[in-house]
């Protein structure tokens, strides 16, 4: 298992070792190839899909995805690439794209060479970025560092992070990979904002993107006049919200309605709700990187199964084969000391 974990891992790290250097030919570029075809990049618009693969890696790491312009009916092809980038710091007025391949590797070693955690590294672990347990914990709860808070009143960070890691290892999946679906949609908002502040005036924004062959819809996107701190020792700042949603298909409503027909109606729409609909932020692409935290039970949760769902990277048959009856349990409860993922 581990050596297939390193392998996952590697490969993974080897498709971003391009684009992590491209940084400053993807903030001039205008235009790319594919297939002996030239595009033309956001903000031109395009009055047909292009047929090409979204997101897309070019020849030269450049990563884009389709989006769709519903007041004119165009598509635009938007440079999403993961990379270090220059500094994101509100405080400075600084808005670059920020570390964004950053892996915490002092305090997680095995997160860093695996892109899962060691169960052993998380029990012996008693600071994170030299804070401690109790202080993040402290931070973390509602109406502390933020009012809706990092993790619910019962949760704390070690829960958490085992929780959530037992999760994505059972979808088959590693950190990283969740962490650059969300930072695909982080840099699609931020190519936003960056284009209306060089224009000095309002942009027509994205009104939904093409993600493995799914239809993400972007309902909103919006900052806030002031920034949130991060409850770790890191640097990392928050300003912005956003919500997404991938509307189940007749089919993907019908595969649930049938495997958990026990549930109630509520239940079910709070099931369907869970698994397709993402409310949060710019921080917890950086989080989920950085320490495989998707944040707690908050408003601002993104659920690894949600992720997974609606950024396709897993079907919904392949997520219930995971967790086989038990979506519901793991979508819904909190994670405390004592709790065991189903």
């Amino acid at each position: 298992m581990k050596q297939k974990l390193q392998l996952m891992m590697a490969i993974f790290w080897v498709s971003l070792s391009v684009s992590s250097l491209v940084y400053a030919q993807e903030t001039n570029i205008t235009q790319f190839s594919y297939q002996r075809i030239t595009y033309p990049l956001y903000p031109s618009t395009l009055d047909t899909c292009p047929d090409i693969p979204s997101p897309l890696i070019t020849d030269e790491g450049i990563e884009i995805v389709i989006g769709f312009r519903k007041v004119d009916s165009t598509f635009t092809l938007i440079p999403v690439t993961v990379e270090n980038g220059e500094t994101l710091n509100y405080k400075k007025n600084q808005w670059g794209k920020g570390r964004q391949l950053k892996v915490d590797k002092e305090d997680f070693p095995t997160l860093a060479e695996t892109g899962l955690h060691s169960d052993t590294e998380l029990n012996h672990t008693t600071t994170i970025t030299g804070r401690t347990l109790e202080k993040i914990n402290e931070n973390g709860r509602p109406g502390r560092a933020s009012y809706a808070g990092f993790m619910s009143k019962d949760e704390d960070i070690i829960s958490v992070l085992k929780n959530d890691n037992r999760m994505v290892k059972k979808l088959g999946l590693i950190h990283p990979e969740l962490a650059k679906s969300l930072f695909h949609l982080w840099n699609i908002i931020q190519k936003h904002d960056e284009q209306m502040r060089k224009l000095g005036k309002p942009l027509q924004g994205i009104d939904w993107f093409y993600y493995n062959g799914r239809k993400i819809h972007l309902l909103d996107a919006g900052s806030g006049h002031g920034w949130q701190e991060s409850i770790f020792n890191d640097g990392i700042l928050g300003m912005w919200q956003f919500e997404i949603t991938k509307e189940l298909d007749s089919n993907e409503k019908n595969f649930l309605n049938d495997k958990y027909s026990h549930l109630d109606a509520k239940q079910m729409d709070e099931l369907q709700k869970k698994l397709s609909y993402i409310h949060t932020g710019e921080m917890v692409p950086f989080y989920i990187m950085r320490y495989g935290f998707y944040e707690g039970h908050t408003n601002y949760r993104a659920d690894p199964i949600a992720i997974s769902f609606i950024f396709g990277l897993r079907s919904i048959e392949e997520i219930e084969n995971a967790f086989k009856g038990n979506l519901y349990e793991n979508l819904t409860n909190n994670f405390s000391e004592e709790s065991i993922l189903k």
